[in-house]
């Protein structure tokens, strides 16, 4: 009996040890499954694959109807609402956390009991035409509160009277061009600028430059109807009547423009108003089209240089200054009465851990404040955004979890200069200087819908491409085709004709902290227009009242086949850089980048070659240090082909190299003026926020420099500039060495 009682124990106790080798074995397969690089599990492309296959049309449609129906201003109790809304979705959805994070900001709105608006006076001084206060409101709306009429947020009050000087898109090649060529003198006038071809922040500046009392911004048919189409409600065009709202900012990248640099805290130093960053000096109010043609079609002085400074009105687009014939006594007075307050704004913050290296963060963000209903921008994007939380979180909620930390973010107070997107970086800069690996933007997800348009840094193209050819073409035509395979026939890079084009990021979003600040990987996609054809800016019905969720569905993306390839793309992106064991950024592709950035900077300074060989400017640092650079980064992926995957120092060591290439490439310095843009390699225009340039302080010291009256100092700063660029690229070439 007791032998048996042994027996029984000594079996027990092998069952024992047989179950605890066997869970041992399990828990390793399962650790080695979770660290193995991308695309060699399948467990790593199943759960792509349940991602993408979760991520449904149908659900972005009814998140766009949802957020669509009321207004949501920044700084107002309806924005404040949805983020609220959008903060317990976030929790019904499975992510571990989701909160709401405040500042306080200088926000801009239109005084209820002054409107803004703009008039003709005759020789008595009496107002005998006064510009629209309201737009009319589309169908189905004409009852809805809480539209504000169209403003220019952050103008400065006044009531200048004035004679009137049309400067076409008030770029500084159309001041020039008044000034030097025609003769004509802005100063002391109020001058009138149609919307287009550059942000309007930087019209208002050049403006202020030339001297003027005041500008008006319209938007022109020829720049915002396309041929053959109706206005909206009937077709996408936009009505005589609607008129483009913005601010008129030149941050620069500052943020708030009382907390430059810092957030904006209950704890914060704030400046003056008088003192902010950015603030334009001189009153701008926005106006349509039916109410410019009036301004316009009685303009005296010379006719416009050129074609190219005539719109579709029917007017004759004189230049001015004033009115001619019987109408030379009559002036332009502008009202504005807008008022500037420090208002507290709100991001969503939500956060999935990351199971392994949880202090790596992929940030995917984008904003949710409109300055109507936001029909397009954002809200197509925050629709993407919370479908794509949702899918993510389906996936949590199944036992899976990413590898590295996924932030989601839906930000305030981006139309009123990328506010909340700027403070939260701000406050976490130490942090996510650190651990962020990178941020994926997911402002509008269509601006048109011909084909897909990508910015972002190199770092990210081989990616892209990849991701592209595993989604299906939602394009007409071409059904059994990938994305990518539409994209490269519609859109093929000017530079590489097997390659679909891929842009520099400038700035216009919230990406820009993250990249031109803090050198985080950043990336942007979306459904563009016809580069070809549509002459049209942006889309037509840009920041107006008519953009509606009837409009996207009408006209743009009745089937949200868009949507879904835009939402798998972005969704993609994340998930890939969340969970692949090695990070799928390509540095080869940032060498070839440079290459290219570095002869387009040579040739535009060979335009000067003259200057070039007179002032001793060279080159040829720069080009030394690109094949440094381009070295290195071979060298660096031959390592990484042949690194043993099971060694996890060794893989993080790498990946570490891998997510601080970019950082390597800010200069803590800034720019020459702009000292919050940081990146050496790519800005936004210093004329035009919207469009990114390659080696900005390069590019910018050259701008219009045979105008400079001293040339010995403009071309040294030229050679500075060259110096930082080429000390850049070679410190960034030496990040990549083997670390020993």
């Amino acid at each position: 009996m007791a032998r048996r009682k042994v027996s029984l124990c000594s079996w027990l106790g092998f069952v024992a040890l047989l179950a605890i080798f066997l869970l041992g074995i399990l828990v390793g397969w399962c650790v080695k499954s979770v660290n193995k690089p991308a695309g060699t599990t399948r467990a790593f492309r199943n759960a792509r694959r349940q991602l993408f296959t979760e991520i449904k049309a149908e659900n972005i449609q009814e998140f766009l109807r949802s957020f669509t129906k009321l207004p949501h201003v920044a700084g107002t109790e309806q924005n404040l609402h949805l983020a609220r809304q959008i903060q317990a979705q976030w929790k019904e959805f499975g992510l571990d956390a989701a909160e709401l994070v405040h500042y306080d900001v200088l926000l801009s709105y239109p005084n209820q009991s002054a409107p803004n608006y703009v008039t003709i006076t005759d020789d008595h001084g009496n107002e005998i035409f006064n510009t629209s206060l309201f737009e009319p409101p589309p169908p189905g709306y004409e009852n809805v509160s809480g539209v504000l009429p169209p403003y220019n947020a952050f103008s400065p009050q006044g009531t200048p009277v004035a004679d009137l000087v049309y400067v076409n898109y008030g770029r500084t090649e159309d001041f020039f061009k008044l000034e030097r060529e025609m003769g004509i003198n802005c100063t002391g006038k109020i001058v009138i600028a149609r919307y287009g071809k550059i942000f309007r922040g930087n019209k208002v500046k050049n403006a202020m430059l030339a001297g003027a009392k005041g500008i008006i911004l319209y938007s022109d048919s020829a720049d915002y109807c396309a041929p053959g189409v109706n206005p909206y409600p009937d077709g996408w065009n936009l009505p005589g009547g609607g008129v483009q709202r913005g601010n008129v900012l030149n941050l620069n990248g500052a943020g708030d423009p009382l907390t430059p640099g810092y957030p904006a805290k209950e704890y914060t130093f704030r400046y003056e108003v008088d003192d902010g960053v950015g603030i334009p000096k001189i009153p701008v109010h926005s106006i349509g089209y039916h109410d410019a043609e009036i301004l316009l079609r009685s303009m005296g002085g010379p006719p416009p240089p050129d074609e190219s400074w005539k719109g579709n009105l029917n007017v004759s687009y004189n230049i001015g200054p004033g009115f001619s014939g019987t109408h030379s006594m009559r002036k332009v007075r502008m009202h504005v009465h807008t008022i500037n307050k420090i208002t507290r704004i709100y991001n969503v913050i939500g956060t999935i851990k990351g199971a392994v290296e949880p202090d790596r963060y992929i940030i995917f963000g984008g904003h949710r404040d409109s300055w109507v209903f936001g029909g397009i921008d954002p809200t197509t994007g925050a629709a993407v955004l919370q479908e794509v939380a949702r899918s993510f979180g389906k996936l949590v909620m199944k036992g899976w979890r990413p590898r590295r930390t996924i932030i989601f973010a839906s930000w305030d107070a981006e139309e009123f200069g990328l506010l909340g997107s700027t403070e939260w970086a701000e406050e976490n800069a130490k942090i996510l200087q650190s651990r962020a690996v990178a941020y994926i933007n997911t402002d509008s997800s269509i601006e048109g819908n011909y084909t897909l348009r990508v910015d972002c840094s190199p770092l990210l193209n081989h990616l892209v491409y990849n991701l592209t050819k595993e989604i299906a073409s939602p394009d007409e035509g071409y059904g059994s085709k990938s994305l990518y395979e539409s994209w490269l026939e519609k859109d093929p890079s000017p530079e590489r004709k097997h390659l679909p084009r891929i842009n520099k990021l400038g700035s216009g979003s919230d990406f820009e902290v993250f990249f031109q600040r803090l050198g985080i990987v950043s990336g942007r996609v979306r459904y563009t227009k016809n580069r070809k054809i549509d002459k049209f800016s942006n889309y037509p019905v840009y920041h107006t009242t008519y953009e509606t969720f009837e409009l996207v569905e009408r006209f743009y993306d009745p089937a949200f086949r868009k949507h879904l390839a835009v939402a798998q793309l972005r969704a993609g992106l994340v998930y890939e850089l969340a969970n692949s064991q090695l990070l799928p950024l390509h540095c080869q592709d940032y060498a070839e980048a440079l290459r290219t950035y570095a002869n387009g900077i040579y040739d535009l300074a060979k335009k000067h070659k003259a200057h070039l060989e007179m002032h001793h400017v060279s080159f040829d640092p720069l080009f030394s240090a690109v094949t440094n650079f381009t070295e290195r980064a071979a060298d660096f992926h031959h390592r990484l082909s042949q690194l043993d995957k099971n060694e996890p120092i060794t893989v993080r060591r790498m990946n570490d190299q891998l997510m601080l290439l970019e950082r390597a490439f800010i200069d803590p310095l800034g720019l020459p003026g702009r000292r919050f843009y940081r990146h050496i390699i790519f800005a936004p225009s210093s004329h035009n926020k919207y469009a990114g340039v390659s080696f900005p302080g390069i590019y910018d010291a050259m701008f219009d420099i045979d105008s400079r009256t001293d040339q010995h100092k403009a071309w040294e700063e030229v050679k500075r500039q060259i110096s930082i660029a080429a000390f850049t690229v070679q410190a960034a070439a030496e990040t990549l060495r083997a670390v020993m």
